[in-house]
């Protein structure tokens, strides 16, 4: 995940850490917490950047790239 969301050019200024905060064998589920330092707020920018969605694609699309 830090080479994916450091690497990104949407989010990539704003990423600073992912750590795994629980895991679970039993069904293969990871939960992370990702840090992003951002500007004070401007219009929108939590809105459209920082949205859980718009960070999840970016994931997506790495995964569908390396495909």
């Amino acid at each position: 995940l830090t080479e994916v969301y450091s690497s990104s050019p949407a989010l990539g200024r704003y990423f600073r850490s992912a750590q795994v905060i629980s895991f679970s064998n039993e069904s293969s589920t990871v939960i992370y917490q990702l840090v992003f330092s951002v500007p004070p707020s401007t219009e929108g920018f939590m809105e459209n950047h920082m949205n859980p969605d718009f960070i999840r694609n970016i994931l997506r699309q790495n995964i569908y790239d390396e495909d």
